[in-house]
């Protein structure tokens, strides 16, 4: 067996490893996109809460003023009573019919606040339904992505034990090779085509080189990107 051969299966092993050592690193970004999706429903909800917020803060101002006034005329109904002369009573009358029309002003914004409240409140209910569903569908996928991240490190648990046992297989001084290399270079052995081209930096290597490669003549790298180069048979 060529000493190219137990480095191929060690590289494959290799490559599981960084697929599965990725997913491991994306699946927190993919859970921050998946809350991301929830932002534009908080959103519209907290805009709506506002609006709700303020047509109420609109219906309350107006009952005050409305009590305020109220408050204005009991007493001076009250002071009427005491009163000597028809002018002063005719004065307490007018001043009464003044914070009369002042109430039904108050009465009529609070009631116009009061219709605005109607559409608010239903689209607040329709922004708790959305986000509501939003976030049981993006609790569901989180979930699946907390499985997935335990299935991943399982996975990458048993391809660590299988490294281990192919690194037993392979030439001391292929792997010190291959181990310096794997650092900088991916994939590390790669294959010489018929035409002599090196498959991982795809240029051309000298006919020595392809005649050592096809004789399995030991490691033999490429001459500009130093990678490991095989004859697929």
């Amino acid at each position: 067996m060529s000493v190219v051969q137990p480095l191929l299966g060690l590289q494959e092993i290799d490559n599981r490893i960084r697929e599965l050592q990725r997913e491991i690193r994306d699946i927190p970004q993919r859970k921050d996109q998946e809350q991301e999706r929830l932002k534009g429903a908080r959103e519209v909800l907290e805009r709506v809460h506002s609006e709700l917020k303020n047509a109420q803060l609109r219906v309350n101002e107006a009952e005050l003023e409305i009590q305020a006034r109220r408050d204005k005329i009991l007493a001076l109904k009250k002071n009427q009573v005491l009163l000597k002369t028809n002018k002063e009573f005719q004065i307490y009358n007018l001043e009464i019919a003044k914070l009369d029309g002042e109430i039904d002003n108050h009465e009529a914004r609070q009631l116009a606040a009061m219709d605005d409240l109607i559409p608010v409140k239903s689209r607040l209910a329709e922004a708790e339904a959305k986000l509501k569903d939003d976030q049981e569908i993006v609790d569901g996928y989180l979930s699946e992505l907390d499985e997935r991240l335990v299935s991943v490190n399982e996975a990458l648990a048993v391809a660590e034990a299988e490294r281990a046992e192919a690194v037993k297989h392979v030439d001391p001084k292929a792997l010190l090779y291959y181990e310096r290399l794997r650092t900088k270079r991916w994939p590390v052995v790669v294959n010489l085509q018929h035409d002599g081209v090196c498959n991982g930096c795809h240029l051309v290597q000298p006919p020595s080189v392809g005649q050592m490669v096809r004789r399995k003549q030991g490691l033999v790298p490429c001459q500009m990107c130093g990678r490991i180069l095989y004859n697929v048979e």
